[in-house]
């Protein structure tokens, strides 16, 4: 069902390599087609026709689930936290193309949102939406794991250090399961504070991983000046784009730790390329209004 297309590592200097995962499908980017992968197998097995999930107004999995019902046949439902939205989806480039790609939204408080792992709330939506195949916001799963161990192969034997960004530690995790005893998994959160780890290890077998908590920027969709040069020098410099919430945070702190001395001499780093790119445009609105410096 879901074809792997190829690709080649990216040299962006002696040290640094990129695996453009991102390329793997145009709009379903990276991480989430690893995510999503098993989980449309085994919505298919259970002969689910509906796909239920929650995210934020500019969430990159909301994007990619109603991509992926739209490609696979799938009725797609989005639980939206913030109820002020419901007037707002034409003017949101993310609920937009999630809403052209058939993506029926509920919007629910704030409050409500945080109900989305209590199995009242997931009755009372049964009882609205009929029957669905549950995905957790972000997709992180035992099926989500499974597809993101496939992200490491044979030629990646050679790197030293593995680099991810991390939301809900899905990625990271499906890593740290399949990398070899000689690398170490470095994760980076977009979101203030360490409380991931605990989710981390709720999947991870391996204890060969950290998280650098010094480059979320204020918290998750903060950032600035600094990091939106970064990312359009890294464009211009390599031709690489780099989304604002996830990887420029990752490259951003890749950098500052060779420059600070972190890594051992001669270390080779992979840096693994999530995508998110259809973000931007929402982080480009924001910075409009704000009269900041846009991500070009």
């Amino acid at each position: 069902m879901l074809k792997i297309n190829d690709y080649s590592n990216l040299k962006i200097d002696n040290q640094v390599f990129i695996k453009p995962d991102y390329l793997i499908h145009s709009c379903i980017s990276g991480n989430k087609y690893r995510k999503l992968k098993y989980n449309l197998f085994e919505a298919k097995r259970q002969k689910k026709h509906t796909l239920l999930t929650f995210g934020g107004a500019f969430s990159n999995h909301i994007a990619a689930v109603a991509s992926s019902g739209q490609e696979f046949g799938f009725r797609t439902i989005g639980i939206i936290r913030g109820e002020e939205l419901v007037s707002k989806i034409d003017e949101n480039p993310t609920l937009s193309f999630a809403k052209d790609c058939g993506m029926t939204f509920k919007f629910v408080t704030r409050a409500h949102f945080r109900n989305k792992t209590e199995p009242d709330f997931i009755e009372q939506l049964k009882v609205e939406f009929g029957d669905f195949y549950l995905i957790p916001e972000g997709g992180t799963n035992k099926l989500a794991i499974q597809g993101c161990e496939e992200i490491l192969t044979e030629q990646d034997q050679q790197f030293d250090f593995i680099c991810c960004a991390v939301g809900t530690g899905g990625t990271i995790s499906g890593l740290i399961n399949v990398a070899l005893p000689h690398q170490k998994i470095l994760g980076f959160p977009a979101l203030k504070g360490d409380f991931l780890r605990e989710e981390i290890t709720k999947f991870a077998v391996n204890k060969n991983w950290k998280l650098i908590t010094d480059y979320h920027f204020g918290g998750y969709a903060k950032i600035n000046e600094d990091l939106i040069a970064f990312i359009n020098d890294f464009k211009r410099m390599h031709n690489v784009p780099l989304d604002p919430i996830y990887t420029g945070k990752m490259m951003f702190g890749i950098y500052d730790l060779i420059e600070k001395g972190y890594f051992p001499k001669h270390s080779k780093i992979l840096a693994i390329h999530t995508g998110g790119f259809q973000g931007v445009e929402g982080m480009n609105l924001k910075l409009t209004q704000q009269k900041r410096p846009l991500i070009v």
